[in-house]
This record gives structure tokens, sequence and C-alpha cells, in this order.
């Protein structure tokens, strides 16, 4: 089964989530983006969903850490995030995100496919 890593803070998006991902994936997940930065590399990840506003260090920041880091350089990245305004999601494209997704998830089953088409590309 293929694995999957959520680093959101927001218990309730988080719960949502796994509920969402779990049947078709195994879940991991890290409520900052240092815990998350430190256990990664030791994980076999398939996909990322990161949240971009997250306390201690933003998603930006992480994927900036991630992108450096040999280990975690070539892993797809999918923004998970409320910020939904018109150039978002160019915005975080922009920045080294490989996909997008806003919250609050409404479309289940667009995030599955989403996921499992992250995951089709690199494997």
């Amino acid at each position: 089964m293929k694995r999957i890593a959520i680093i959101e803070d927001n218990p309730d998006n988080l719960m949502l989530a796994e509920a969402i991902l779990s049947p078709s994936f195994e879940i991991v997940s890290f409520e900052n983006g240092p815990d998350a930065l430190f256990a990664l590399p030791d994980l076999s990840v398939d996909v990322v969903l990161l949240d971009i506003s997250l306390p201690r260090m933003d998603g930006v920041a992480v994927l900036e850490s991630m992108r450096k880091d040999e280990r975690l350089k070539n892993l797809p990245v999918i923004a998970l995030t409320a910020h939904a305004m018109v150039g978002d999601r160019e915005k975080y494209l922009a920045k080294g995100f490989d996909e997008y997704f806003t919250k609050p998830i409404v479309d289940f089953n667009a995030l599955i496919v989403l996921v499992q088409r992250m995951i089709d590309q690199v494997g």
C-alpha cells in the first residue's frame, strides 16, 4: 500500500483527510514542519500533503527545506490550503509545489484521484 504524509496542524482537517485517504493509502501525519522534516527521510513516503499555514514553520519554508534535502527533493508535494483566491494556485505551483488542493475538502474523490495521479507520475 502506498504511503502518504500529511502535514496539517488543524485536528479536524487532519482527521477528514485521513478518513478520505486511509481506505486507499497508508497515512503518516505530522502537526508541524520541523517534526515532518526530521522524520520524513527515514520513512518511505510516496506523496506529501502539506498545509501552507503551519505553526513554527509555514508550508513554503517546509517545501524549501525538502527541496534542499537530497533524500526528499524529488518527493511530490501537494499544497493543501485554504488560500484559494484567484492566483493562489499559480503562486504555490511557482514556489515549487507539484500540485495544489483547496480546503475545506469538499470533493473527496478529487483528492483521492489527485493523490493517485501524483503517485502514478513518480512511479
